[in-house]
């Protein structure tokens, strides 16, 4: 965490890794209720790991739609 927040810009962290966190953090709030503060920190993370695996594939994708369109 400390690396990615060190390494990145802000406007970065805001575009690349924020909705991300965001979604991840309503899902986690919304369904995850182990019982067990550990558990469910897990799972946020692991959430929130998916969702920027997914965020970045698509923008990678939508970029190179749009550098061979121009």
């Amino acid at each position: 965490m400390y690396e990615l927040i060190r390494s990145s810009s802000r406007h970065e962290l805001i575009t690349r890794h924020g909705p991300a966190l965001f979604l991840a953090f309503v899902i986690a709030e919304l369904f995850y209720k182990w019982g067990s503060f550990s558990l469910e920190c897990l799972g946020f993370l692991g959430t929130w790991f998916v969702l920027d695996v997914i965020w970045a594939l698509v923008t990678v994708k939508t970029q190179k739609v749009r550098t061979t369109q121009t």
